[in-house]
């Protein structure tokens, strides 16, 4: 479906469909690698940088560093001086399936007036604490609500959350096993 001039959530479709046919034809440059590092501060407390990554068959550069921090609640006996990285999962999440939504919204011709996403984890922390070896480290459970208006049908609406979680990156990720390679240098 082509971008229709009725609806503007700045998303550039065009732009992101034109991408999608290049990167059919030339499928190795659709490889990406994104990177994060992180440094320790102190206790619980860790800074992560965000800048380079490769794609495109060539190293890629954001136009600035981007800065997340991570630590846990005093509850924890910890500082808290930034959120813990569990919830910044769901940040992520949040922001995947929202973008998302935009991006299907754009290219659906629907115009969007406010999209709020609100992402809830469950978790056992009994698990992270060694407090019971059956309790897994992660999350239980997520819940993702969403709340949106727009000019379209609830079934309009539905059927574009339905299509951001579908193409979303982060959703994947949670939901399908993902291999990790931990190593020490």
């Amino acid at each position: 479906m082509s971008t229709t001039a009725t609806a503007d959530n700045g998303v550039n479709t065009e732009a992101l469909l034109g991408a999608r046919d290049a990167l059919r034809e030339a499928p190795e440059a659709a490889q990406f690698t994104w990177k994060a590092t992180s440094e320790w501060i102190r206790g619980t407390h860790s800074r992560q940088t965000i800048e380079h990554f490769t794609g495109l068959g060539a190293g890629q550069k954001h136009v600035k560093a981007f800065v997340l921090e991570g630590d846990h609640p005093e509850v924890f006996a910890s500082e808290d001086n930034a959120p813990t990285p569990v919830e910044t999962v769901l940040a992520a999440l949040a922001g995947c399936l929202t973008a998302g939504v935009a991006a299907v919204a754009q290219n659906r011709g629907i115009q969007l007036k406010s999209v709020k996403a609100t992402v809830e984890g469950d978790h056992d922390i009994l698990g992270i604490l060694g407090g019971d070896p059956e309790v897994r480290n992660g999350f239980n459970d997520i819940r993702v609500n969403f709340e949106i208006d727009a000019d379209g049908s609830k079934e309009d609406i539905a059927a574009l959350v339905a299509q951001s979680q579908k193409r979303s990156a982060v959703f994947d990720a949670l939901t399908n096993p993902t291999n990790v390679t931990v190593s020490v240098s």
